[in-house]
């Protein structure tokens, strides 16, 4: 398993996608924390581009990495290894790879230029949901066999996490404004790794006018601690839960 995660590594670290995301990352974060002496605005700037660009990217070059290697994947079954072990592998290759982009990019600036307890919170943030996403990408990978198909659904899924489930969830508190579901709307909340992103970030900056319906539901019913700890439990969650469910689908998949 050392091996595979070894040769998938040296061939992403070696990939110039990586290393223009992560020059990208680095020029955004410089660019931004520069812009002005409030490292707050700074930060909640970089946590737009968190939320917005990370998922896309991370799931879009981790699906179709996966297809990509799929003749490489093959030649690894016929050998002697445990099904398991391929596939973990090619995900830890891909995942580790993303989030060093991430960790490089955005965390080298915060901790040089804007060095806070809220900036480290936004470099775990944003590595959790390079994770996450590609957890994701692999469980899209194993369950499709066509790679037009696996871009499609990887497209709509960050699009729903990213847009469409906030939609749903206004809609939601709008039709049953008149009922008490503050407590249904923080559980719904944990649905949406992105979401979770967000207030976890926003309970550290502890910025009571932009952290919205959802950052004040957390706060008024577990607390920022608590908040900050439930919100990771549930990022974790998001990517241990896809993982093996990948795991399993990819043990019984006929390739």
């Amino acid at each position: 398993m050392k091996t595979i995660i070894k040769y998938v590594l040296l061939d992403l670290f070696r990939n110039k996608v990586i290393m223009v995301y992560t020059l990208i990352l680095a020029i955004l974060a410089i660019s931004v924390l520069n812009l002005d002496d409030n490292a707050s605005k700074g930060l909640l700037s970089l946590l737009n581009v968190t939320l917005l660009f990370v998922p896309i990217i991370t799931i879009l070059f981790s699906t179709i990495y996966f297809f990509n290697s799929i003749e490489f994947i093959e030649l690894l079954l016929s050998q002697p290894i445990k099904r398991s072990k391929v596939v973990l592998a090619e995900y830890y290759g891909v995942a580790l790879p993303l989030a060093a982009a991430y960790g490089i990019g955005i965390g080298v600036p915060l901790l040089l230029l804007a060095p806070s307890t809220a900036a480290v919170t936004l470099l775990i943030t944003g590595i959790l949901l390079t994770l996450i996403f590609s957890s994701l990408a692999l469980l899209i990978f194993v369950k499709s066999k066509d790679k037009t198909k696996g871009i499609g659904v990887a497209i709509i899924t960050v699009l729903f996490f990213t847009l469409l489930f906030d939609g749903m969830l206004l809609a939601f508190i709008y039709s049953f404004s008149d009922y008490p579901i503050d407590s249904a709307v923080v559980g719904i909340i944990a649905f949406n790794p992105v979401d979770l992103a967000r207030v976890l970030m926003l309970l550290q900056l502890d910025v009571a006018v932009l952290m919205g319906y959802s950052g004040a539901l957390f706060k008024k019913f577990l607390g920022s601690a608590t908040g900050s700890v439930f919100s990771i439990a549930c990022l974790l969650f998001w990517v241990v839960v896809p993982l093996l469910l990948s795991v399993r689908i990819f043990n019984k998949k006929d390739l």
